[in-house]
């Protein structure tokens, strides 16, 4: 039979669908969702709105970044979830309070 062959994206990275190795964007990746799920659970107490605020703002910025540098599909998508979670995060931490509050 003559049929064409699927590339094996099971080699390599697991955010790469090229079988390249993508070392920077995975590890924005992973900082960026890390920096978003912190920043969303700790939004939802008022006491924490320094550490939300944060991380939810640093959390924004690789997201940032690293969508600008992403070369695949994978990636852009897990910098979009982190990306969503740490503006939550952010918003809500500067709604409690801020980045500065109850420091002054």
């Amino acid at each position: 039979m003559a049929q064409a062959l699927r590339p094996n994206t099971g080699v390599g990275s697991l955010f790469a669908t090229d079988g390249k190795p993508h070392p920077v964007q995975d590890t924005l990746v992973v900082v960026t969702l890390v920096l978003g799920v912190v920043s969303f659970i700790t939004a939802q107490f008022d006491n924490l709105h320094l550490l939300s605020s944060w991380t939810g703002l640093v959390g924004i910025l690789t997201g940032a970044y690293g969508q600008w540098i992403s070369e695949t599909t994978r990636e852009r998508f897990g910098l979009i979830l982190g990306l969503g979670a740490s503006g939550v995060g952010f918003f809500l931490g500067m709604a409690h309070g801020g980045l500065f509050g109850s420091l002054w």
